[in-house]
């Protein structure tokens, strides 16, 4: 068995054929194979061609079958609790804050821009879904957030 720690390989594949360099005890082998069809194989070696028939029993590849989740409910970004005594406005995705609309003592009416967030190269307005009175501003501009971090709360 040879040695696998003086074993090169390179990998280039094409649409009809797939090529390999191997470095084996200091010997190059170019090998392309040719066809592949139920147990036998054309390929080529440094040129000469050769006709090999798989050993018997030999398990054959399975095309991966690729599995999705289900998904799930995305969160409402832009909602907010009008149950709570303070209404927290948490980031819906994960971005940076690019301007503020909004400072500590502003009174703001349902639909009020708060502020822009940049995620995935695009600008998203984060608006108001209750009336109120701005008690905190917990970002700046250039700040990055993270999905659910509270940016801003209003009494």
């Amino acid at each position: 068995m040879p040695d696998t720690s003086k074993i090169n390989l390179a990998t280039k594949t094409t649409s009809t054929m797939k090529n390999f360099k191997f470095r084996i005890h200091e010997n190059n082998y170019i090998v392309k194979i040719i066809s592949h069809e139920e147990d036998i194989i054309e390929l080529e070696v440094n040129g000469t061609s050769y006709s090999v028939k798989m050993k018997e029993g030999m398990p054959k590849p399975k095309t991966p079958t690729l599995v999705l989740a289900k998904s799930r409910k995305p969160i409402d970004p832009f909602k907010v609790n009008p149950g709570s005594i303070k209404t927290k406005i948490l980031a819906p995705i994960p971005g940076i804050i690019l301007s503020i609309d909004v400072k500590v003592g502003d009174t703001i009416k349902v639909g009020d821009r708060l502020l822009v967030l940049e995620a995935m190269k695009m600008e998203n307005n984060i608006t108001s879904e209750q009336s109120g009175v701005v008690s905190a501003v917990h970002i700046k501009v250039g700040q990055q957030v993270l999905q659910s971090e509270l940016m801003i709360e209003l009494t």
